[in-house]
């Protein structure tokens, strides 16, 4: 409990000073530091600690992909060649000690990883106020809180025990409507103190929602993962919270839900 504590007093002051108040190229930093240990995790998860040269370019790959969709977004095909490129020309090499499903934990991990933390970049390239970039954040990390909460309090029906066994329906629903109720306080906060918010209450109702469902798949999705490889954390750079793929494991899936439902709403 103190390791959580500490995180949170360290880590909720430093994320908003990054997205808020840091210079564009400290947020990139941030991101692709983010991103490439989240690479590194995902292919130590897969091949186990032995394949650190697998592990490095899985994370090299992840942390440039967040430069190459924020900076030419319009030639993705090309850097996810170079990838397949990379790791296939890789595994061959080594001769036959790399296997198929370590390559595709590289693929997925240097575009699919890399791609969802570039979201940010793209949103604050599309000119919204940077305080919309929390919104990722927000709509993660309260769904997975009023999730927890209300699982404890009135949990009973399990919600997929072979992938997650302490979540429960219940859990869902109090995820699902405490994201509501946290997007809806974000807009308020956006009226009362900010000019105004770039989409009303209704819009960001349904924003809310349709990106908690997307958060607990997220959060599903990667322990699924961990329960096929036997691994209880990705890493332990968040102390008690694990990896990055522990802590952002909701937020690599709602950031690009974000970025197309905040186009299509605002």
């Amino acid at each position: 409990m103190r390791s959580r504590i500490l995180v949170a007093a360290v880590g909720i002051p430093a994320l908003l000073c990054v997205v808020l108040a840091a210079p564009p190229f400290v947020m990139a930093l941030a991101l692709l530091v983010l991103a490439s240990v989240g690479g590194c995790e995902l292919q130590r998860c897969v091949s186990g600690k032995g394949k650190r040269g697998l592990a490095a370019v899985s994370g090299l790959c992840a942390g440039l992909t967040v430069l190459w969709y924020h900076s030419v977004p319009d030639a993705a095909e090309v850097f996810f060649m170079f990838e397949l490129l990379l790791f296939f020309g890789y595994a061959i090499r080594k001769g036959g000690e790399v296997k198929f499903d370590q390559v595709m934990a590289g693929l997925f991990g240097g575009i699919a990883i890399g791609y969802s933390f570039s979201s940010f970049l793209r949103l604050e390239a599309s000119g919204v106020p940077r305080a919309y970039l929390l919104l990722p954040f927000i709509l993660s990390f309260a769904c997975d809180t009023f999730a927890f909460f209300t699982g404890l309090t009135l949990g009973k029906h399990k919600l997929a025990p072979k992938v997650s066994p302490k979540k429960t329906v219940e859990g869902s629903i109090g995820g699902l409507a405490g994201n509501v109720a946290c997007g809806l306080l974000f807009v308020w906060v956006m009226d009362r103190s900010f000019g105004g918010c770039a989409i009303g209450y209704g819009p960001m109702a349904a924003l809310a929602l349709l990106c908690g469902v997307v958060a607990q798949i997220g959060d599903l999705s990667f322990s699924l993962i961990k329960r096929e490889f036997g691994i209880k954390d990705y890493g332990h750079l968040f102390l008690a919270h694990g990896g990055v793929l522990d802590r952002f494991d909701s937020v690599l899936f709602v950031a690009p839900a974000v970025e197309i439902l905040f186009g299509l709403l605002a």
